[in-house]
């Protein structure tokens, strides 16, 4: 008795068992999220710490070196980078793949609070920690534009609302408000006026902090009623601080309106995002490592029309970009791949077996195997991906080889006379062994790769298990459903019998190919020195040929985003930025193939240096354009290399991000010593030559130290006896 035996004996039992394996597949199939690639991110967290002011040699000793102390003490930390610039630190911590990033946080965050002692104490914000790498590209991107609204009421619409109710969402990551331009109150004093009535910067500022302060003012209970205490000891607008009183003179008043200009303003007045040549706030949302970018997304989309009615009217909400779009399309080409390939198996089926019985059963085994792999693929948390449709667009012609073999052994004992159920009982017990042993040989393929370590078997694991159950899948259906239906479907067709038409076409190409093989093999045969020789030949090709294809982890995506860095010189101001701004985006907006450019110049998390602005360039859609993503880049470069004062570096985003550094280039390479000199040296000289390769080009460090900048030398031996302190000279 054969493994096939029950199930040709019980056709309705085995009908059934198909049919709820097929639905089974077809519920997993709905259930499978989308993603472009398998889940393979290392958990990483980003630390933020802002000081404005500090400078990039006091951010490093008084913040980033304490907290660094304390977080190279968590476990199963892999990498961890910082850097510090003007009035920011941020340090990036990569814990191992097998490390869950919630108890990770809970880590960065207990290292955190050790670090409270030892940070400055005027920290405006404490630490900020994010779930995220701050190398990956936003998945969504918006702006908020108005005619008719300043940019610090959009300000705070995007620091109270949008960014506390995003963060909200699961799978979210990190909402930045780019430049983080919180609504402010700013206070300019005019020093001749302040010389005038004798007062100092100092004096200005404590009477400032004495008359804003809020805190607890009790309660007076008495015999029969209670009074809540309330003052207005908190001053929240800018008419309010106006009226201050300074101090007097000549026993008149001298408000601080007198003595400054009191604004409404932002935290942050060097800092600006732009969208379309407009003023703009822009928001990136970044997802969470691990988290799924399709389902993510979808929630925010079903999030964006309430924040839109919470808005006022004349604000506008704009979806810059979206990045399950290039996914979608991705996944959606591979799908139809895979249907296509099965379609022609299915017709190859046809064409050699010559019987249309014989194909509806192979047509019957391979569709059932992949979509019972489907439902396996949800059990085991899969994600229906380029890697896995992949897998199983491969996987087509292993699928049906099991079965082809059980039937081609089934119609041998029914051309020898026997009926098609006792040739199905016979067929099946003799090539079962064979069937299970093809599996067996097929699984061990994979094994190397599912044994793989690091970033690299995790991202092929899925590949390999995706495939190893479609073939064991097929296995299965081969050994139970194709000998039953075999049983019931196949009917013996004498030598001689009249074929049809189409079936007549078949069976004349499939014995020309016969014919026409018979004839060459006999010609190499008889030639079997230049046989020999053209062996050789191939080999040698073959090894020279991998020798020098060009090799990389990935190829080059086309996303349909590129992230520009636009660079001017180190001593550059805030207000020639802007200008050089304005006109490298008009440039870059000129092209076909742009429908969307997000801009942002100034010191902020994405842009370390004052020197630097970030632009994220939107293309459209891979059908709507014919031209590839390197080639837009290149037509860009040309158009900005007439801007002068300014350097553009294009670089394209991709799906995989394992580095936790954002780049101006594709690749990153990185230098590390003790001695801060000696490595700006080395660096420089590193730069230079590989600014004179042929194969590289736009080759740029990271590293900004030439700026203007102001050393005051205190002399402390004056300044003690004329007692002058240093916090007066800082202050």
């Amino acid at each position: 008795m054969s493994v096939s035996s029950p199930f040709i004996h019980r056709p309705i039992a085995t009908s059934l068992l198909g049919v709820a394996v097929m639905l089974g597949g077809l519920l997993g199939y709905l259930w499978l999220p989308v993603s472009s690639l398998p889940q393979v991110d290392f958990p990483t967290i980003q630390v933020t710490t802002q000081l404005p002011g500090g400078s990039p040699n006091v951010m490093a000793s008084l913040v980033t070196a304490p907290l660094e102390r304390n977080f190279g003490q968590i476990p199963s930390l892999q990498l961890l980078t910082s850097s510090s610039s003007f009035g920011v630190s941020q340090i990036t911590l990569q814990f191992e793949l097998s490390r869950d990033i919630d108890a990770a946080a809970q880590d960065v965050q207990a290292a955190i609070n050790a670090s409270a002692a030892t940070l400055p104490r005027n920290l405006p914000y404490p630490p900020v920690y994010s779930k995220v790498n701050p190398a990956d590209a936003p998945m969504v991107t918006l702006a908020i534009t108005s005619d008719t609204m300043s940019l610090r009421a959009l300000s705070d619409i995007a620091d109270t609302l949008l960014a506390q109710r995003l963060s909200e969402i699961s799978g979210v990551g990190r909402v930045t408000v780019q430049g983080n331009i919180r609504p402010a109150i700013r206070i300019q004093a005019d020093l001749s006026r302040l010389t005038n009535y004798g007062i100092s910067l100092e004096d200005l500022r404590n009477v400032i902090i004495a008359a804003n302060v809020a805190g607890a003012k009790g309660a007076l209970d008495g015999a029969h009623q209670s009074y809540t205490i309330a003052a207005n000891d908190q001053l929240a607008a800018a008419d309010a601080y106006r009226n201050i009183i300074v101090t007097y003179r000549n026993t008149a008043p001298v408000l601080l309106r007198d003595v400054a200009d009191v604004i409404d303003g932002l935290e942050n007045s060097r800092v600006a995002g732009f969208y379309h040549g407009m003023p703009a706030v822009v928001v990136d949302i970044q997802r969470q490592p691990g988290a799924n970018v399709i389902e993510t997304v979808q929630r925010i989309k079903n999030e964006l029309p309430k924040l839109q009615r919470a808005m006022p009217v004349g604000a506008t909400l704009t979806i810059v970009h979206d990045a399950t779009a290039s996914i979608r399309a991705s996944v959606r080409d591979v799908q139809f791949t895979l249907i296509l390939s099965v379609a022609l198996v299915i017709t190859v089926v046809l064409i050699f077996l010559r019987t249309v019985r014989a194909t509806i059963i192979a047509g019957v085994a391979l569709p059932l195997s992949i979509i019972a792999t489907f439902g396996i693929m949800w059990f085991c948390g899969f994600s229906l991906d380029n890697l896995s449709l992949m897998a199983l667009t491969i996987g087509t012609g292993f699928v049906i080889d099991d079965a082809i073999v059980m039937i081609e052994n089934i119609v041998r004992h029914m051309e020898n006379g026997e009926n098609a159920f006792s040739a199905a009982l016979r067929g099946a017990s003799e090539i079962g062994f064979t069937v299970i042993s093809l599996t067996v040989s097929l699984i061990a393929v994979f094994i190397p790769l599912l044994f793989m370590t690091g970033l690299v078997g995790r991202m092929f694991r899925e590949f390999a298990l995706t495939l190893t159950i479609a073939v064991v899948t097929s296995a299965v259906v081969s050994l139970t459903l194709t000998p039953m239906m075999c049983s019931r479907l196949l009917r013996h067709q004498p030598a001689g019998a009249v074929r049809g038409g189409i079936t007549r076409i078949f069976h004349r190409a499939v014995d020309g190919s016969v014919e026409l093989y018979r004839r060459t093999l006999e010609w190499v045969l008889r030639h079997e020195t230049l046989t020999l020789l053209v062996t050789g030949a191939t080999l040698i090709a073959t090894i020279w040929l991998y020798i020098i294809i060009p090799k990389g982890f990935l190829p080059l995506q086309d996303t349909g985003l590129i992230f520009a860095v636009m660079e001017g010189g180190q001593d550059i101001s805030f207000t020639e930025m802007k200008r050089l701004q304005a006109t490298v985006e008009n440039a870059i907006r000129k092209d076909p193939d742009v429908t969307g450019v997000v801009s942002v110049i100034g010191v902020t998390p994405i842009n370390a240096t004052p020197n630097a602005g970030r632009l994220a360039i939107t293309l459209r859609s891979r059908e709507e354009r014919p031209t590839l993503v390197t080639g837009i880049i290149e037509r860009l470069q040309r158009a900005v290399a007439a801007v002068p004062g300014v350097v553009v570096y294009f670089r394209p985003v991709q799906d995989i991000q394992i580095s936790t550094r954002l780049s101006r280039g594709q690749y990153q390479y990185t230098l590390t010593g003790t001695d801060a000199k000696e490595l700006d040296d080395w660096a420089a000289r590193l730069t230079q030559q590989l600014q004179k390769s042929d194969v590289l080009r736009d080759v740029a460090s990271e590293a900004q130290d030439y700026g203007l900048g102001l050393d005051i030398q205190v002399d402390r031996e004056v300044a003690g006896r004329l007692g002058i302190s240093m916090q007066t000279v800082i202050d």
